[in-house]
């Protein structure tokens, strides 16, 4: 049988997920600090939610929200253009073989949370949580 070089199908390795956290966490503490000379990109306060890892770590995927959700498609269009000088901060901070080439993806996780907290509260919903928590009898039949 086959087995697939990148792990298809896997979950990353816990190599790629500390990685991603260093860079993660690299990314975020440029960009709290301003070491980015983009006036621009100085007016947005950007959270960094997560860095994938590509399995041969030369590829990290940096999903970030603008603070408020204002200006979204801008910061991601200041990020890529500021992507070098972020490449060269990230490789002063993490030491790794190559410098992963950086890649920003609007981070949609916020949304879903929030759709999913709206589908919680329909009554239907919470209806069907009480009935799946009403206490049993003897017989394994809700009371």
């Amino acid at each position: 049988m086959h087995r697939s070089r990148h792990g298809e199908g896997r979950g990353p390795s816990q190599r790629q997920l500390k990685v991603g956290e260093l860079v993660r966490r690299a990314v975020s503490d440029v960009l709290m600090r301003g070491d980015l000379h983009d006036p621009d990109l100085e007016r947005f306060s950007i959270t960094v939610s997560e860095a994938r890892m590509s399995p041969d770590l030369r590829h990290a995927e940096i999903f970030v929200m603008p603070l408020g959700g204002a200006g979204e498609d801008e910061v991601v269009a200041l990020l890529d253009r500021n992507r070098q000088e972020l490449r060269r901060a990230v490789t002063r901070e993490v030491k790794l073989k190559f410098s992963p080439d950086l890649r920003f993806r609007l981070d949609r996780s916020f949304d879903r949370m929030d759709e999913t907290r709206r589908l919680l509260a329909d009554d239907r919903v919470k209806r069907d949580l009480d009935e799946d928590d009403a206490p049993e009898d003897d017989d394994g039949e809700a009371r």
